[in-house]
Order: C-alpha cells, then structure tokens, then sequence
C-alpha cells in the first residue's frame, strides 16, 4: 500500500461527528475520517454489543480500551484487551465483532 496525497493534519476525534450504528444487540457510535480511499474511524462498542452482520471488509484494528471478541466464520475466536491488535484483507475472513463490557477501538480500512 502507498498513501499518496495526503497533507499532515490532526484530528480531534472528540470534534468528529458522531454516527450510531445498531447490532443485533447494544449499539456502535463511529467517528469516521476519509482520506482518499481510507477510512479511519474512532469506534466506541456498548457494553453486549453483537454485530448484525458478517463483514469481508479488510481492517487494522487496535483496541484501545475494552475488551472485543472477534469470531472468524470459520470458527475461530480471538479476544483483543488494550494494546492489541489485528489485521485482515479484503475478503479474506469473514468476521463479526461482539463484546461484553464494551470497547474502543481506532480501525483503519
């Protein structure tokens, strides 16, 4: 990956707007950045939050505060704490996030 045409800048995340995105239970607030063709986001989890869906999307995603439960269509389950990370392409693995206590995540895609 190259990142072309993108000028330094600083983003305040707490001046980003705010979108809430509804799972199959608990609720996800974004706060998104596009630069080109990434998006980055500020993504905080409700405590027993389950996605509603199964994403292909490619992410870098750091978990900041919290803890997240990723369980991978193939069964397979990971759980991020604070500090960690993880990675996938476009397409790769299907995915779905869920959490108990709530999370913080910084995603970039």
């Amino acid at each position: 990956m190259e990142i072309n045409n993108l000028p330094f800048g600083i983003t305040e995340w707490e001046n980003v707007e705010v979108t809430q995105h509804s799972g199959e239970t608990g609720v996800a607030l974004w706060r998104t950045k596009h630069f080109g063709e990434l998006r980055v986001r500020m993504v905080e989890y409700s405590e027993n939050y389950l996605a509603d869906h199964w994403c292909s999307k490619g992410h870098i995603l750091f978990c900041l505060s919290g803890e997240l439960t990723t369980e991978l269509d193939d069964g397979r389950v990971f759980v991020l704490k604070p500090g960690m990370s993880y990675q996938v392409a476009d397409n790769a693995e299907a995915h779905r996030s869920s959490t108990r206590i709530g999370a913080k995540l910084f995603v970039v895609d």
